[in-house]
């Protein structure tokens, strides 16, 4: 008897790797019994069977023997002078079972299945990439780089899956070539034109979250739980950190020894600053805690409005500002309170450094008053607005600037 050979016939589906042997049986079972009910009416009376061992596949037609010239459907029965010539002992009432060959089934025919079973391992390969992805947003994965755009980059999985890593999801100093490996967390995954996009993310607070699950054993033992994490991606990043067990310090083993877990995520994060705090209910804490570097003085906070009035000494409020305002924001955003940092002025007659303005004056203007020894404020104010101009090399109206963000501070 000549099987139907599958393993020969449709090699060329061997490529789809996410479906196993027994599911691509089944969808040739199903293809095969489509095709016997165009061909014949009706595949009721079919046997099909499927030899998943061997990769082939064999299909019997079951019809009754009837009276020679009483055949109605000759799809269902076959007349005894037929079916003594297959088996002389056959008689009338039994039943005859012959085998269906691939040469029964014309060229058009054979190429009709071919495409019908392309289409439907096409869109089983889809549905299973999309169900597989589908349960691994938030997880963390590896995958090499393949093409990269302007816009976004595509990258392969071990199972050569295309993934997508949009510019908007990555970090501003990120820098890939093909070849190159790339960790990302799985943002989201969509169905474009049909086809599943799989989309992942360096940016996601989430993102973050996973490389401390990797680097810190704590973490990912569950020891040590992440309460929340607010990131400026590849500028500063703040992480508040609890552990139920006293004998654990949650900060100090998630920075590690030296900082040696800490330093594996930061270089991840290109660099990204990243602040680990201790969590706690108590709102003034959390809020000291939350614009470290930095230390306050006082703080008065407004429960109904959630606004809190932070005091700091001069020289603690650029750090609690922070460069482009990053530290500032992102403790507002960790502590959920708007923050309002004010300099604590109580010693009226204290000079101050003018690197302390650094948040309100330009690095260059400072640099230009350092420069012909004019280091703190009053060495400034005390001189007249003319021997400013003849000593320092700047515009009249930036000096009558700054001289008013320096007064201010002594009013």
């Amino acid at each position: 008897m000549e099987n139907i050979n599958l393993v020969e016939s449709f090699s060329e589906f061997k490529e789809f790797k996410n479906i196993d042997r027994s599911t691509m049986m089944l969808i040739l079972e199903d293809v095969f019994r489509n095709m016997l009910q165009k061909k014949y009416g009706s595949a009721d009376n079919f046997d099909i069977i499927v030899n998943i061992d061997k990769g082939d596949l064999e299909v019997w037609r079951n019809r009754v023997i009837v009276e020679d010239g009483a055949a109605e459907d000759t799809n269902e029965e076959i007349e005894y002078s037929e079916a003594i010539r297959i088996e002389p002992d056959f008689e009338i009432g039994e039943e005859v079972s012959e085998p269906v060959r691939m040469s029964d089934f014309g060229r058009r025919e054979i190429l009709a299945i071919r495409q019908n079973l392309a289409s439907k391992i096409l869109e089983l390969e889809k549905d299973s990439i999309y169900q597989k992805y589908q349960e691994r947003i938030g997880d963390l994965i590896t995958a090499e780089v393949y093409q990269v755009w302007k816009k976004e980059l595509l990258a392969l999985d071990d199972e050569g899956i295309e993934l997508i890593l949009p510019k908007t999801e990555q970090i501003p100093s990120d820098f890939f070539r093909k070849g190159d490996t790339v960790r990302a967390v799985v943002a989201r995954v969509e169905i474009k034109n049909n086809n599943p996009l799989i989309i992942l993310s360096r940016t996601s607070d989430v993102f973050l979250e996973r490389l401390f699950e990797q680097e810190v054993p704590e973490v990912h033992d569950g020891l040590i739980t992440i309460k929340k994490i607010v990131r400026a991606p590849g500028e500063r990043a703040k992480v508040a950190v609890e552990s139920y067990d006293d004998r654990i310090d949650p900060v100090g083993a998630c920075v590690g020894m030296k900082g040696s877990r800490i330093h594996g995520i930061v270089r991840e994060l290109r660099n990204e600053n990243i602040d680990v705090i201790n969590f706690t209910q108590n709102p003034s804490l959390y809020i000291s805690r939350a614009l470290s570097p930095a230390k306050i003085s006082s703080i008065n906070i407004e429960e109904e409005t959630k606004r809190a009035e932070v005091y700091l000494k001069p020289d603690q409020v650029s750090l609690a500002i922070g460069k482009g305002g990053f530290n500032i924001k992102l403790a507002g955003t960790l502590t959920g309170y708007e923050i309002d940092v004010y300099r604590d002025t109580d010693q009226d007659t204290e000079d101050v450094d003018i690197q302390e303005f650094a948040d309100e004056i330009e690095q260059w203007i400072i640099d230009e008053f350092k420069a012909v020894g004019l280091d703190t404020a009053k060495s400034i104010i005390q001189l007249s607005l003319e021997d400013l101009v003849k000593r320092v090399d700047l515009e009249e109206e930036t000096i009558k600037d700054v001289i008013s963000i320096l007064k201010a501070e002594f009013e």
